[in-house]
């Protein structure tokens, strides 16, 4: 059995996290400038010590110091005396760096295809009308074999699906021009934002999360999210379809000693914020099913009421920094953080998260028949790595040395939906063209056969209208005067017309007609 986990103390008191209690999840919230972020980096401390991998996104740039060992200085000195708290072994922890839009990490990516429809429209913030349209463009794309790996191909589809709407009505359903709209718009402002870059290939491929390094310990990926953070649903999203990919990737394992790999999700309210409530479910069943795959998910936030009751539920290991009464929600929270954590007598819960200074926590973890310890109010211990960012030589370094370097950086682009769209309407074209090119040839002969044939009808009928203006006009080689020739010309005219006529007639006798 791994040891456990000296996460905080106050004086003879001893706050433990047990690994193989750690898969059932836990909550860390407070009001900002209270020390989570703290408490985020000397949890994964020590996880990485027990050899279990670590994801948390750094949204505020600072988690990048568990790179690099910690030093002594004079303010930390002076808080852990106060604290009589011992100085930590100073040390640095295996780091691999990671960032959507590439520039301060390894990139990552995912297919649309592997991110869904679900997620999709969550990010794209599309109404229930919209999103159906969506899922029905996905559907038509895999009935068709059609490849939609980057944005490029979900927006040449849904204008594929737009433009021939009529054509999928009856076996589909309703296409609306004004949700194909909608959706093309919502790509526009995510291609904006610099989201486009996180579609495509190569994909990311999960086992590279769940590495350690040569002495054994746990590497600690994080993700670059200080620019990513400008996209909220977009970051939500990420890391919603990473958690999706863990739960729909591993094996089940069960209960284990400790964790495969441990899941920090910072900023957890941008998760909840206005999710539609099929979203909620997949969130909670995830939540709740992740944990017999040896994943433990740690939601970072600062106010309790941010995470849904049906999630908080599953959320066994809890650390509670200070909160701010200011305003009646701020009671409220109070009020419902001190409610969720196990009294312990003499200690007045409600009244203590008020009161708590910076870095001091109120702490219940789970024991070993997986119930809630009493509430004990502790110090965080410090990190024993560097608190604060790297430097860009630091950040360099580690990327060069990672494992996974030049495995992400090239882009692949193979034959997909755009492609064979574009294919397809080229085809058309090529047809349209040739059929418009035979047509103009095949018009000069059509015109020539009539007018061939013309002269030879003139001819006959003229012949008549001529003799009808001689006999009229007396004939003779004299030259003609204007009105005879006048004269001539309406008789000869006369003469095609009776000539049509008897014509039709003799024709009608033959074949039957009517007159």
């Amino acid at each position: 059995m791994p040891e456990p986990i000296l996460i905080a103390q106050n004086g003879k008191t001893q706050c433990f996290l047990l690994p193989d209690k750690a898969n059932r999840h836990g909550l860390i919230t407070g009001a900002t400038g209270t020390g989570k972020t703290i408490t985020l980096q000397t949890l994964a401390e020590g996880f990485s010590r027990l050899g279990v991998p670590v994801f948390m996104a750094d949204v505020k740039g600072d988690l990048t110091g568990i790179s690099q060992a910690g030093s002594s200085t004079t303010k930390l000195a002076k808080v852990l005396k106060e604290r009589a708290l011992e100085t930590p072994e100073y040390t640095a922890f295996p780091t691999t760096l990671w960032d959507v839009f590439g520039k301060q990490g390894h990139p990552v990516r995912a297919t649309v295809s592997d991110l869904g429809p679900l997620l999709l429209a969550r990010m794209l913030n599309l109404n229930e009308t919209q999103a159906g349209v969506l899922q029905l463009v996905f559907k038509i794309a895999d009935d068709d074999g059609l490849l939609l790996l980057d944005m490029k191909d979900l927006r040449a589809m849904c204008q594929y699906v737009g433009d021939n709407a009529s054509e999928f009505t009856t076996e589909y359903g309703n296409v609306s021009a004004a949700s194909i709209g909608a959706i093309q718009r919502g790509l526009m402002q995510i291609e904006q934002q610099g989201g486009d870059q996180f579609f495509g290939e190569p994909m990311l491929n999960i086992a590279d999360f769940m590495q350690t390094d040569g002495s054994g310990r746990g590497v600690v990926n994080v993700l670059a999210a200080d620019q990513l953070m400008n996209s909220p649903r977009l970051y939500s999203t990420f890391l919603l379809w990473l958690l999706s990919e863990l739960f729909e990737t591993l094996p089940e394992v069960g209960d284990l000693d400790k964790p495969k790999l441990v899941f920090f999700f910072d900023e957890a309210h941008l998760l909840f914020a206005d999710a539609p409530k099929v979203l909620i479910e997949r969130i909670e069943l995830v939540v709740r099913l992740v944990r017999s795959k040896g994943v433990g998910v740690y939601f970072v936030t600062q106010n309790p009421l941010d995470i849904p009751d049906s999630v908080l539920a599953q959320l066994g290991n809890r650390v509670q920094h200070a909160l701010r009464a200011f305003t009646p929600r701020d009671q409220k929270a109070v009020k419902s953080a001190a409610d969720t954590m196990r009294p312990k007598a003499g200690l007045d819960v409600a009244a203590a998260i008020t009161e708590l200074g910076v870095g001091e926590a109120l702490v219940s973890f789970l024991d070993e028949k997986g119930r809630p310890t009493e509430t004990e109010r502790v110090y965080v211990l410090p990190p024993a790595s560097q608190i604060g960012p790297i430097n860009a030589e630091h950040r360099q370094a580690l990327l060069a040395e990672s494992i996974v370097a030049g495995v992400y950086e090239k882009t692949m682009d193979r034959e997909s939906a755009f492609e064979k769209l574009k294919g397809h309407a080229a085809a058309r074209a090529e047809k349209s063209d040739k059929a418009s090119a035979s047509s103009s040839s095949a018009a000069p002969a059509a015109g020539s056969d009539a007018k061939n044939s013309e002269p030879q009808d003139s001819g006959f009928l003229s012949s008549i209208g001529s003799g009808l203006g001689n006999l009229l006009g007396g004939g003779g080689g004299r030259r003609t005067s204007a009105g005879e020739q006048l004269f001539k010309s309406a008789a000869s005219s006369i003469g095609r017309e009776v000539g049509r006529q008897i014509i039709r007639g003799v024709l009608g006798g033959i074949f039957g007609g009517k007159r």
